[in-house]
């Protein structure tokens, strides 16, 4: 069986506490797909090339798998640089066996997004998210004192 494609270009990100595997699926104009896979570290400096290299590839969808906290970064510097992608839950992809290694997890995910397979989790977007850190316990109680 084969998956039909909702999306033109997607990125898939498998994210890790050291490392970033990134795979990105374009279709072309004549109805190729052009792989495209790279590898970045977690650090600022490789966070932001991270965004600036999805920036340059204009995907209709960005998806990220992380286990832990580890996608929290990669997502900031993406939303940073305008783009919002879906961070999904790691049990809904993982079971597919065979699949053992970063690239072909960041491929998998690419290729599940591609056909629109994947639900996000819910984040809210940073400026309703700072408004939950910036509002003081007590102020909690009435949620109107912080807005």
């Amino acid at each position: 069986m084969e998956l039909v494609a909702l999306y033109k270009r997607v990125i898939g990100l498998d994210v890790h506490q050291a490392q970033i595997t990134a795979c990105a699926l374009i279709e072309e104009c004549d109805g190729l797909i052009r792989i495209e896979q790279r590898q970045f570290g977690t650090f600022k400096k490789d966070r932001r090339a991270l965004a600036q290299w999805v920036v340059q590839l204009q995907p209709d969808e960005v998806v990220m798998e992380s286990t832990g906290i580890y996608w929290k970064s990669p997502y900031a510097a993406l939303e940073a640089a305008g783009i919002r992608a879906k961070v999904v839950n790691a049990r809904h992809v993982k079971n597919v066996p065979g699949r053992k290694t970063d690239i072909n997890d960041a491929q998998w995910l690419a290729t599940l997004s591609r056909a629109g397979l994947l639900r996000a989790s819910f984040i809210p977007p940073a400026k309703n998210a700072r408004i939950a850190f910036d509002c003081p316990a007590t102020a909690k109680a009435d949620r109107t004192a912080c807005i």
